[in-house]
Order: structure tokens, then sequence, then C-alpha cells
């Protein structure tokens, strides 16, 4: 987590006296800023009643925003507004991103929705805008959400503070929900880059860095940059583009309870739960419920859905809650089949997102800049013991029969980026000790096992091998790795009716994107993360 924390003490703790003085300063002065805000709302509605024009603008009741009516005139979004609309009347609604008045007479005001944005000028006109609804727009507080209606029209220069190269001449507005004057973070400074930090620095200039828990404690705000808006529009894709390509291959989508007795893989990292009386925990995986649909006979399933970690890791990439993309699948001979739906899913997924993402890319990079995936039309595969001869030549000496901790998986990426020129690969063949207990060993080698994962950016993000699909076998590797087989009983049982050879792989979708667009935090790709110390908002 950032050292920068943002973050209020937890229940029970206590804060110091200056910081408790500090918060009351704070809280005062959010008091005062109310305040006159309520006034100056007063005094414009006591103008705004003196005016003839007062009904082209002012904020909507609730009344009329309790279904009272439906539309009878039809809303434009912001990103569809372009010059074959010029001279014509559109309504919009978005948010008053930014607003600046132009004397008495005129203001202008930046509307987005969606992450596209549009200028609109209101200008004091006789009988059409008065000089009091340029007074209230100017008035109005940033981030409010606005209705706009108005003629389009080209600008004799070109508008460089918007999505949009037309410009709104307003006509009549109307706010539907008025923001606070104060935001808890200005979306300005949070859709600032690093680099335009510091090369502001350099001259002299200090702009205001959000940190990361100040982000994520005001994260509804938070994911209104533009940045976050590409980044979750990108992750949705990914979802997508999944689905759609397993669908397509012959897959079924299937829906595996989160609640279950025992634990999905062993160990200790589990949330436990009370179930009626009986023990009980959140799921780590689908995967034994995914293997017991192949032996229903499902042939091919996959399943997105919520996994839970209990571990107490505080990386840049681990979540205790974040999605899984899981995939189980019939294997008529070799455990390769499973990889080759890997490949193919991946650089179709990798593909698709480069060329219809590529707006959404654009603004992630502008914020966070970063060089684009490299990877192979044949997705490279290396064996384990490959794998570490590379590490082993470049000085670097790895257990055999071990596993590669982080700094060796980035270590191998950068040979593999140096040697093959992909940044995305599959390493085959891991020694069986490191694996969960349905996995199947090697027939060559039973210090190995027929498993895999696959790696971004010297980064693993995908898990899979071939399983154990007979019952006694399974049972006793069980066994072998501390696991109370009756909390286990109707998974093991299951492949005593005829279970066929079968293999399946999971993956992250918060690590996908994280590691595709380049990011340095899983966080920063999950819309409301859970770690270790965040269980909200």
């Amino acid at each position: 987590m950032s050292s920068e924390s943002g973050e209020m003490p937890a229940s029970g703790q206590t804060i110091s006296k200056k910081a408790a003085k500090k918060e009351a300063a704070k809280q005062e002065k959010l008091r005062r800023r109310m305040e006159e805000a309520s006034i100056s709302a007063a005094s414009q509605t006591a103008e705004q009643e003196n005016d003839p024009l007062s009904a082209s603008y002012g904020d909507v009741p609730l009344s009329e925003l309790q279904s009272k009516s439906e539309v009878d005139f039809p809303y434009t979004q912001v990103g569809s507004l372009a010059e074959h609309l010029k001279d014509q009347v559109v309504l919009v609604r978005g948010r008053a991103q930014t607003l600046r008045a132009v004397g008495k007479k005129m203001a202008f005001m930046v509307i987005r929705e969606r992450g596209f944005t549009v200028q609109a000028v209101v200008s004091e006109q006789a009988d059409v805008v008065s000089r009091q609804m340029v007074k209230y727009v100017a008035a109005l507080n940033k981030e409010s959400i606005i209705d706009v209606q108005g003629i389009v029209c080209i600008p004799a220069e070109p508008i460089k503070g918007a999505s949009q190269k037309v410009e709104i001449q307003v006509r009549k507005l109307y706010c539907i929900s008025r923001a606070v004057p104060t935001l808890p973070i200005n979306l300005e400074d949070a859709a600032r880059s690093e680099a335009d930090i510091e090369k502001a620095l350099e001259a002299g200039e200090q702009l205001v860095r959000v940190n990361q828990d100040t982000r994520l404690n005001n994260r509804v705000l938070d994911i209104r940059t533009p940045a976050n808006q590409g980044i979750f529009r990108i992750q949705s894709q990914v979802g997508n583009i999944f689905r759609q390509f397993l669908s397509s291959e012959g897959f079924v989508e299937i829906h595996t309870p989160k609640l279950i007795a025992g634990s999905s893989e062993g160990g200790s990292a589990v949330f436990k739960l009370d179930y009626k009386g009986q023990p009980a925990c959140l799921a780590q995986s689908p995967q034994l419920h995914k293997q017991m649909s192949i032996c229903g006979d499902f042939g091919r399933v996959f399943e997105i859905g919520p996994v839970f970690r209990a571990e107490d890791s505080f990386t840049h990439r681990h979540l205790c809650e974040f999605t899984g993309l899981d995939v189980e699948m019939e294997i008529k001979k070799h455990y390769s089949e499973v990889m080759d739906i890997v490949d193919r899913l991946f650089v179709a997924m990798f593909d698709s997102l480069n060329e219809n993402c590529k707006k959404e890319l654009e603004t992630v990079g502008r914020q966070y800049p970063f060089e684009p995936l490299k990877y192979l039309r044949k997705t490279l595969r290396l064996t384990f013991e490959e794998g570490v001869q590379m590490l082993k030549e470049a000085g670097v000496e790895i257990d055999p029969l071990g596993d590669l901790n982080t700094e060796s998986e980035r270590k191998l990426g950068q040979l593999v980026l140096e040697k093959y020129g992909t940044e995305f690969y599959i390493l085959h063949r891991y020694p069986l000790a490191v694996r969960p207990f349905y996995t199947m060993p090697c027939y060559d080698s039973p210090a190995y096992s027929n498993s895999f994962d696959v790696f971004i950016r010297g980064e693993e993000i995908i898990s899979g091998a071939q399983r154990v699909h007979v019952a006694d076998f399974l049972t006793e590797r069980a066994q072998a790795c501390g696991i109370d087989v009756k909390t286990i009983s109707t998974y093991i049982d299951s492949f005593r009716y005829g279970a066929p050879p079968h293999g399946g792989f999971g993956v992250g979708l918060e690590r996908v994107v994280m590691l595709f667009c380049g990011l340095n935090n899983i966080r920063k790709t999950s819309l409301y993360p859970r770690d270790p110390l965040r269980i909200a908002p």
C-alpha cells in the first residue's frame, strides 16, 4: 500500500491532537463554504424570480425527476456531436466539467458524458438568454449534472479543450443534480500524469499529486477521470472477448457456488464463515465445481465470477477478491490442447483490444504511458527446465524442483523478450511439488507435472494444468497435501462414475488489464479493490 496514506484510522485507534485539530479545521472550512454556497443560491433564486426568461434555466425540482413524464425531445449523446449536426437543435445531458465566466455577458463550459466532452457557450441575447442566466451558469458547481439545449455550430477556431470539434450555443440549461461546492479530490489533479507533475517541478511549479489511498477513498470521483474510464471499458471488452471466443469454440458458460465446505485448493488462505452452524468458506476458485461439471458431460465450460483469497499479500499484484476467468475442458490426448486454447484466445483478445479499443488505450497512455504489448502470432512455449536453464546461463540460480519467485519471473521475462521478441509466453512442465493436489504428474517424470503458467511482461497471469481424474489417485494426492478428504468427498466421488481426462486454467481479469496496459498496481484495474487493508468503499 502507498505510504502516503489518506485513510482514516481504524475503529478503536486514537489520533493525535494535531491531527484532530487539523481535521476540525478542515470540517469548519467545509461548513463555511457550504454556508456561503447556500447564501449565494438564495440570492440567485431571488434574481431568477424577477427574470422574464427564468423558464429557460434553473434547478429541476425533485418532483420533476420522479418519472413524472416521459422524454418528449430526444437526447443526443455528447460523443455523437459532429459537423453533420450543424445548425440543428440538440439536447444533451452531462456533467459540468469546467466553467468559466467572461465578464457578465458570457460564460464557457465543458460538458462531459461517458468520456466525451463538448464546449458550450452561454451568451446574453435579447429575448433568448438573459444576463441572470449567464450568472446562474457561471455559478454552477463543477461535476453537477445538467441538461443543455442549444444549437450546434462550428467554431472559427479549432477547440482544444474538448473531444468534439463542434460547439453548442446554449438556449436552455437545467441543473438535474448539484455537486457540492468543494469536492474531496479535484478531477484535474486526479487525471494528471507523473510526467506533467515532474515537468512542472522542473519549471518551479508544484502541482497536486493525488496518492493511491486518497483516490480509493474517493473512488466514485476517481473513476470519472479519462484514464479510469478507459481502463474499465478495456476491462469490459476483455470479459466480452473471453465469453465470445469460448462460446464460439463450443464452451458452455456455468455459474458455480461461492459458498463451499472446506477449501477449494487447500491451505489456510480462505475466508472462513459459519453456514447455518456448519464451517464453510468463500471459494478460492471454481476449480472443484468446474471439474465436476466436466464429469457431468458438459465437455467444455467457462465461468466469469468472483474469487476470494485471504492471503496477507501486500503487493502490487495481489487482491483479496478479484474476478476470475476460468476454463475447463475434456482432453483427448495431451494437455497441449488446453495450451492451444490459451494461445488462440489471448492472441485474439490482444488483437481485438488493439483494434477496437484504440481510443481507450490512447487515453490510458496519456496518464500512464506504456509500450504496446509485444506478442507472437503463435505463442512461445518453453518447458520449466528450459526456463531454469536460461536463468542459469544468465547467472541466476534456481531450485530445479522449486517455484520461480517474483524476481526470477521478471528476469526470465526479460531474457525471453531479448531472445524471442515476445512479452507473452507459456512455461510448462512445472515441478509437481509446487502445484495443487489435483494436478496430473508427468508420465515420464513424477517430479514434474502436466501444468503451465502464462506470463505477460514478466509477471504470471495464468495457471493451468491437466487434472487428476482418477478418484483413488486424487484421494492420495489430497492426503499428501494435508487436505481433509471428508470436506471434498462429493468432489472426489464425482470421479467414481466415469470421468474423462480433462484440464483447464484460471486467470485474473484485473491482472490481464494491468499488464496489457503496463500499469504498476492492480488496484488501478479493480473498480473497488479489496486488499488486506481495504473493505470500503
